[in-house]
């Protein structure tokens, strides 16, 4: 098992904790991570671009001239596709861009990006996260002191004040056990977990 130093805020070397080989050593496989981030990404999308058919353009009630003896071709509203102002035709409607994958290969994704991180030496992990004045100055001299520009804070449930302090620096994110995605453990530099949240990692994904 990789093992690692457990820090606490300070930076103080305070002790050693194994990382499970199911989760951090396991054998990385690149190829899934366009998958999934593919998968993340368009579960994201709101999907509500649209276009007006010729049913829904205002206007057109009336046939713009008679069936038949003008020598034209015969119409029945202004609002047909061929007409300025008329409706598109097989336009973009409201739809869910998002598609299924197996919930396995999504389980391996993310263990394959925590050990990629962990073989790269970019995994911290701190005792608990606790400041004697909760202000977005003292978090980020934590993350200062840890050399840890862009960082993904793991930690064991959710917690809106550490959120609410981290906001607004920019290249870092807070999520809980339950959150920890392979999108955002790609997107950033740095791993930083609490001690509870590695046990939590390890049981969620570990099988």
């Amino acid at each position: 098992m990789p093992t690692v130093d457990l820090y606490n805020t300070a930076h103080d070397v305070v002790g050693q904790v194994e990382l499970d080989d199911a989760v951090f050593g396991a054998q990385v496989r690149p190829h899934l991570f366009h998958t999934v981030v593919r998968y993340q990404l368009a579960k994201r999308r709101s999907g509500c671009h649209a276009t007006k058919g010729r049913a829904m353009v205002s206007g057109g009630g009336r046939k713009p001239y008679r069936q038949k003896g003008t020598g034209r071709a015969r119409q029945g509203s202004t609002r047909a596709p061929h007409y300025r102002g008329g409706g598109v035709v097989h336009g973009p409607h409201f739809r869910s861009h998002a598609h299924s994958l197996p919930k396995q290969v999504r389980r391996l994704a993310l263990v394959s990006a925590l050990s990629a991180r962990a073989s790269e030496q970019k995994v911290v992990v701190i005792d608990q996260v606790k400041f004697e004045e909760w202000k977005t100055r003292s978090f980020a001299a934590m993350l200062n002191r840890f050399e840890m520009p862009e960082v993904l804070l793991v930690l064991s449930e959710r917690d809106e004040l550490v959120e609410r302090v981290s906001r607004n620096i920019q290249g870092v994110t807070v999520l809980p056990v339950e959150g920890l995605n392979v999108y955002d453990v790609l997107k950033h530099k740095h791993l930083a977990l609490t001690q509870a949240a590695v046990d939590g990692v390890v049981a969620r994904l570990k099988r």
